[in-house]
């Protein structure tokens, strides 16, 4: 990933020293309570996309005999070692992922595993041959991981305008994303960012949350687990 990439990278680790805190806390918090439902039953977790491991933590991690970590950031790699300093982690190329076929070969790497995307879904992927259908390779990933213990959080939209209702929601299966929208924004126009990662699973349990990013910057949040 760029140094300076908007998703990632610098400006992501600044925002992350200044808000970590603070304006993150709240939605860390809600990603903590998702990671401790989610009980896969695999002793290898492989960790795709975690950055500096901010929403993650020590608890979580405790759960795995081994962690291997997709994350083509170096600086990320650097603060995950150091924030998890007790946690061994196999760093391993992740290059492919953004294959129209990287899907597949994720699955079959690791048989065993339990996956997690951490906030990955829902940002531009990059990498080798990257520029490929993106409903499509998502289409692929929910095929090549049926069957297997993977869970997700990532952005579904996200505005300058601030939400109507700060709520945390759950929802038996997946809605269409402006009814979606109108369950925290209420009125008026809204212009969004859409992350293009809408409807997945449809008809699996989903929960979702606010994330104030940056002031003035409001993501809404999908957590999916398979």
């Amino acid at each position: 990933m760029p140094l300076l990439h908007p998703s990632g990278g610098l400006f992501y680790h600044l925002r992350a020293w200044r808000w970590q805190s603070t304006r993150w806390l709240p939605f860390h918090s809600e990603v903590a309570r998702w990671l401790d439902a989610w009980q896969p039953e695999a002793a290898q977790l492989v960790l795709i996309g975690p950055s500096g491991g901010y929403a993650l933590n020590a608890r979580f991690l405790a759960r795995f005999q081994r962690i291997t970590v997709l994350e083509p950031d170096a600086l990320a790699r650097h603060l995950l070692r150091k924030r998890f300093s007790d946690f061994e982690f196999e760093f391993a190329d992740s290059a492919w992922l953004a294959q129209s076929d990287g899907p597949t070969i994720l699955a079959q790497r690791d048989p065993d595993a339990a996956f997690l995307f951490c906030n990955l879904l829902g940002q531009k992927l990059t990498g080798q041959g990257a520029e490929h259908d993106r409903q499509a390779w998502l289409g692929m990933l929910q095929s090549a991981l049926q069957g297997r213990n993977w869970a997700s959080w990532h952005d579904l939209a996200s505005t300058t305008r601030r939400p109507s209702r700060f709520v945390q929601l759950t929802l038996p299966q997946a809605e269409l994303l402006d009814d979606l929208l109108a369950r925290f924004w209420l009125g008026g126009e809204l212009e969004i960012h859409d992350h293009e990662c809408a409807g997945m699973l449809p008809q699996s349990l989903r929960q979702y949350t606010l994330w104030q990013l940056a002031p003035g910057r409001f993501h809404l949040v999908e957590w999916l687990r398979a």
